[in-house]
């Protein structure tokens, strides 16, 4: 049986569109209020006219270590506390590495590790607090990875390492804060219809359609679901990882 966030803080980051925004709407249907950032401050502002609850807008880019923790010190100043941290943030920019962008490297890098590392940083110390005390007696942080966290492919390496990375360090980071009940998860999702994809450049785009154009993708909604469930379990109940592909996905 699910337990309610009544009484919880949480926050999301890169909550603009896609998984993000889709779990921001879950966790404040759960009671929750929310945090939502992203670089995006228009498309915050409308989703937080659409949340039940109490919701802080933090126009931020995660990638820039001051602003990751500003953004978690605005929602304790505005809150009071901090229960829930989703760790979403990400980029997704595949080709082969011979000849490849270099910046596009350096965007993932940013994002999908330097990001999700200052949030988590900047988030421990409080959700170690609000592990220690009511309403529920234990915090989670949930790492957003991808099925490319797990398996690797020709033409997405570099997506490949960052996504590695998240598992790896959430597992080590799980030993260290389990015992203190800060759960730490790892969420997987496969081929979700998001914006995630585009920002890829036309050939790369391209062969992107052409592997996952003819299956049933998954919406973000079965992402929210997920993470929904990983948060609302008892205290004494930890959801370390999960994986979800879509019914027609290989691999």
């Amino acid at each position: 049986m699910s337990e309610r966030l009544d009484g919880t803080v949480a926050l999301v980051t890169g909550a603009s569109s896609g998984i993000g925004a889709a779990t921001a709407r879950e966790l404040a249907g759960l009671g929750a209020n929310v945090a939502l950032v992203a670089r995006r401050g228009d498309r915050l502002n409308a989703l937080a006219e659409q949340l039940p609850g109490a919701a802080l807008v933090v126009e931020a880019d995660v990638a820039d270590e001051e602003a990751a923790r500003s953004a978690v010190a605005q929602t304790v100043d505005r809150f009071g506390r901090l229960d829930t941290v989703i760790a979403n943030a990400g980029v997704m920019l595949l080709g082969p590495v011979v000849d490849a962008p270099v910046e596009e490297w350096q965007r993932m890098v940013d994002v999908n590790l330097l990001g999700l590392l200052y949030t988590a940083h900047a988030a421990l110390p409080h959700l170690l607090e609000a592990a220690s005390s009511a309403p529920r007696e234990v915090a989670d942080l949930v790492l957003i990875s991808s099925v490319a966290g797990r398996v690797t492919r020709n033409g997405s390496a570099v997506y490949n390492l960052t996504k590695h990375g998240v598992g790896a360090f959430g597992d080590a980071l799980r030993q260290e804060v389990t015992g203190r009940h800060v759960r730490v998860s790892v969420v997987e999702p496969g081929a979700t219809d998001t914006e995630l994809a585009g920002h890829n450049r036309p050939e790369v785009l391209e062969n992107i359609r052409g592997r996952f154009g003819g299956i049933e993708r998954l919406l973000a909604e079965d992402i929210a679901d997920a993470i929904g469930y990983v948060v609302t379990r008892p205290r004494r109940v930890a959801v370390n990882e999960v994986l979800i592909r879509p019914t027609e996905q290989e691999g």
